[in-house]
């Protein structure tokens, strides 16, 4: 899901939570099946509480589109399989509301249950305050729900898989999941 769905209006992913797909998506990811949202897609899949959390407008009230440093934090799903705890990769964010948020016995909960995938960081892999781009509580770029099928992520993987489009670092993402579909 995703892709400025219904404008945002509202809130980003607040009406696309209605939409009848979104029935087929909850479905498909109760039964085991692999779900993806990158950017809105992550706003969706919070505002139809298939991922905990929400987002919200970033620190500064700004857009922001730019490369960024996300340290892997889990790579025991499907999707991160293919990549190592503590490595580096660079993926371009680009968002309004990338301000992943959760209440405080929620974030404890979301930590204790090591649901955090992705965390922004630095080109070493230090998690700072001036490494968190858009103020996320816990510097989460990317979770996944408890069974491990269904990833969030503000930062856009997609656009550095091939070389010729600028980066190969969210590949690995990618043949992650085909690894994961082809051992099925």
């Amino acid at each position: 899901p995703g892709g400025f769905s219904y404008g945002d209006y509202l809130r980003a992913g607040a009406v696309a939570r209605f939409s009848p797909i979104m029935q087929e998506v909850a479905a498909f990811a109760e039964s085991g099946g692999l779900v993806l949202g990158i950017c809105n897609g992550f706003q969706v899949l919070t505002e139809a509480h298939l991922l905990h959390g929400a987002l919200r407008r970033n620190r500064g009230l700004r857009f922001i589109c730019h490369p960024q440093y996300l340290r892997v934090e889990r790579n025991d799903t499907p999707f991160t399989r293919r990549l190592q705890v503590g490595q580096v990769i660079q993926c371009p964010v680009s968002h309004f509301e990338g301000n992943w948020t959760a209440g405080a016995e929620r974030l404890q909960e979301i930590e204790e249950r090591g649901l955090v995938v992705f965390r922004y960081c630095d080109a070493e892999g230090n998690i700072t305050d001036e490494a968190n781009p858009n103020g996320s509580a816990n510097s989460v770029a990317g979770i996944v729900n408890e069974a491990g099928t269904v990833l969030g992520m503000m930062p856009h993987p997609e656009r550095v898989c091939e070389s010729v489009i600028g980066g190969v670092d969210g590949r690995g993402i990618f043949q992650s999941i085909i690894d994961h579909v082809l051992e099925g």
